[in-house]
């Protein structure tokens, strides 16, 4: 049977999150699951091969890179590109599935939950989910899938430091219609747990400004991981 959809999942020490991650990806016969690990020092890799998963280990820890690489070894037709921290609606390969099937489809993505109670995180996820509607402009953080031989069309992700989905999703825009899934995938709070939202918001919203701006991608990651710490 032809694989149909490729789950390709960039990973750099994700050990805590692949207990959850694991056993969220249910398995189907069409369904190849494709983790590429940037050099992990804990047991990301070991897990996934307990898991009997497929690991490609990338000589390069860099998210565009590990995706592209990810692409290139992939068999389906479909790819959804997925962050490490963030699991998968149950029906994910049927939404997926009528999604690309419609009308000037080009690229897809998931509404956004996000996993903490406190009602300040339903606000966020309100923001992010009427900015990838209105503008249609979905982040990597929302799972993007469509299929291989457009993502080859359009280049690719452009191998950069920082904002490589932004990038993907503005150039497809140019080509068909944006579409938003009504199911969510639930991603980790923790990057707006470490330095909360307000000054997380911003640090993004400056790094999209820097991104208009044409600073490079490398400057952009160094600003980006300096207010990090």
């Amino acid at each position: 049977m032809p694989i149909n959809l490729s789950v390709i999942i960039p990973v750099i020490n994700e050990e805590k999150n692949l207990i959850k991650i694991l056993a969220n990806l249910k398995k189907y016969p069409d369904i190849e699951f494709i983790f590429v690990d940037g050099g992990s020092q804990d047991n990301t890799v070991k897990l996934i091969k307990q898991a009997n998963f497929k690991v490609i280990l990338s000589p390069i820890l860099r998210r565009s890179y590990q995706m592209n690489l990810g692409a290139e070894n992939a068999q389906g037709e479909i790819l959804l590109f997925l962050h490490g921290d963030t699991l998968l609606p149950p029906n994910y390969h049927q939404i997926i599935k009528e999604i690309v099937n419609q009308k000037d489809f080009i690229l897809g993505a998931f509404t956004l939950n996000i996993d903490n109670k406190k009602s300040i995180f339903r606000l966020l996820e309100i923001m992010v989910n009427v900015r990838s509607n209105y503008l249609s402009l979905p982040y990597g953080d929302q799972g993007i899938f469509l299929k291989k031989e457009v993502f080859e069309q359009l280049g690719k992700y452009q191998d950069i430091a920082i904002m490589e989905d932004f990038e993907l999703v503005k150039k497809a825009q140019k080509h068909g219609k944006i579409y938003l899934a009504k199911s969510a995938v639930t991603t980790s709070s923790r990057r707006w747990d470490k330095l909360g939202i307000i000054k997380t918001t911003l640090i993004n919203q400056l790094i999209i400004m820097g991104y208009y701006l044409k600073i490079s991608p490398e400057k952009l990651a160094l600003f980006y991981g300096r207010m990090k710490k």
